[in-house]
């Protein structure tokens, strides 16, 4: 009995196992191993120093922010301020929150500079780049104010280039070249100002901590300072993030858990369309984008982004096709252009741009099995248009009426779109949002829907709905002819 209980003791009072961590992911194991197990790189594991046991934090009295009735909590100073973007304010719920610490992620060279540039000349100069409306005047009036622009992966004199190429100069708007955390704080400390954006939180890092300046433990740190020096202020912080191979936001995934908005900055380099959307926000919806328009001369909300994703060109030429896809609670209008030539090899070519091009190759086994439309010694080539990406399976059933019209060589009805699903069966399956759809593609002068049969929505004022239930129906319903009189089109009179 004795001799298991000085066991016992001797084994409580054994120093804890150096733990070993990832300085790219944060992973941590018991032993050193030479490859991360988490992100797979090599060389990147270290040991860091044991924790030592006990409590290490001691309770004190709260004196400065005691605990109060939340009847009696002013929301007032927790109102979002727009921040004179209004497509990135409709991302962001309204604009920013004092204290709220938003970061934006994206791949090099999508314009995440150029977009924070503008929105912090904007504070600046108290500017909105909405036009005034009654509905609107609802707050008071944007003022000129103080704003702390902080860049770590250019010069001062670069930054003034480019704010004068896109038009972003204001007196109110500081700049700050700096890598060392100490130094952004005491810049916060002289200047107090109302918004401070980094640029990049990869590029800053403190003398307090070991590692390089985009490590999981100095990105962990000068967050947890600008976090700290956000709220102690009831400052907005606007972060930007660099992104891995994947799409992901760089660095420890507790970056994202300890900011309040993440939004992902996308865009294709070979377009000028820029999409925001928030990923997590605790002030606003996670289902709104914003789209913007980047070019030489810098970056433009779209409130109406329609006209991007359409060619005025191609209208009533065969093989060209509307549908209206939603992004986030956002309907956009998407033209779906398709190109079917015979072909001289055994396999005939699949090529897609902006179509996913194991879902072509889907519909077009559909349509050659429900539809009667051979396809399989054609080659089929199907894009959008404005570099606009088809991610939602409503656009089924434009690409399959744009395909049969260039088989054909037929052009169909103008003012005609359609929305819907297509099945392995061949039946069109409803989509969500039909009545936004709708609603968009009547605004934009379209009078005629092919919809899924069951889907029931009120159209709008002047336009026909034509319900099909089977791809043949739709095909027949596109191209203005009559179906028997059982499988008429239904009516909503009600």
């Amino acid at each position: 009995m004795t001799t298991s209980t000085s066991a016992s003791r001797a084994t409580s009072k054994r120093p804890a196992k150096p733990a070993y961590r990832c300085s790219e992911c944060g992973w941590t194991t018991a032993k050193w191993v030479g490859r991360c197990g988490e992100c797979q790189e090599w060389g990147t594991v270290t040991e860091e120093a044991a924790a030592s046991a006990g409590p290490r934090t001691a309770a004190v009295a709260p004196t400065r922010n005691p605990a109060r009735p939340i009847g009696e909590i002013d929301v007032e100073t927790a109102r979002a301020t727009p921040t004179g973007v209004a497509e990135f304010d409709r991302v962001l719920g309204g604009g920013l929150v004092p204290g709220a610490v938003v970061l934006l992620a994206g791949e090099p060279g999508v314009g995440k500079s150029t977009l924070l540039l503008k929105v912090a000349s904007n504070v600046a100069a108290g500017v909105s780049d909405k036009a005034a409306s009654p509905d609107d005047a609802t707050g008071p009036a944007p003022r000129p104010r103080t704003v702390l622009y902080v860049t770590g992966e250019e010069s001062a004199g670069q930054v003034r280039l480019r704010a004068e190429r896109v038009g972003a100069l204001a007196p109110g708007l500081l700049l700050a070249a700096e890598t060392d955390l100490a130094t952004v704080l005491g810049h916060i400390e002289a200047t107090d100002p109302a918004l401070l954006v980094v640029d990049s939180v990869q590029t800053i890092a403190s003398a307090q901590v070991d590692g390089s300046p985009g490590g999981v433990s100095q990105v962990r740190e000068v967050a947890a300072a600008l976090i700290a020096a956000a709220k102690e202020r009831d400052l907005p912080v606007i972060l930007v993030g660099h992104v891995t191979k994947d799409g992901s936001v760089a660095g420890p995934r507790t970056l994202e858990h300890l900011v309040d908005v993440v939004c992902q900055f996308e865009g294709d380099r070979h377009s000028r369309l820029r999409l925001v959307r928030a990923i997590k926000n605790r002030y606003g919806p996670t289902d709104e984008v914003g789209c913007f328009d980047l070019s030489e001369t810098g970056i433009v909300g779209l409130a109406d982004p329609s006209g991007l994703f359409m060619s005025h060109a191609g209208a009533g030429a065969p093989g060209t096709f509307i549908t209206v896809t939603l992004e986030g609670r956002r309907p956009l209008a998407l033209e779906i252009q398709s190109l079917v030539v015979p072909s001289s090899l055994t396999n005939p070519r699949r090529t897609t741009s902006g179509v996913d091009s194991s879902r072509l190759a889907m519909i077009l086994a559909v349509m050659h099995r429900h539809a009667g439309v051979r396809l399989v010694d054609q080659d089929v080539y199907v894009s959008t248009i404005g570099g606009a990406r088809v991610t939602e399976p409503a656009a089924d059933l434009a690409i399959a009426l744009a395909t049969f019209s260039a088989r054909e060589d037929q052009v169909m009805p103008p003012g005609t779109i359609a929305i819907g699903e297509v099945g392995l069966a061949g039946d069109i399956r409803p989509v969500s949002g039909l009545d936004r759809r709708l609603g968009e593609a009547a605004r934009l002068g379209f009078t005629r829907a092919v919809v899924p049969r069951g889907s029931t929505p009120k159209p709008p004022a002047g336009m026909t709905v034509l319900p099909a239930q089977h791809l043949g129906e739709a095909v027949e319903l596109a191209r203005g002819g009559h179906l028997p009189p059982q499988q008429e089109r239904t009516r909503f009179d009600e």
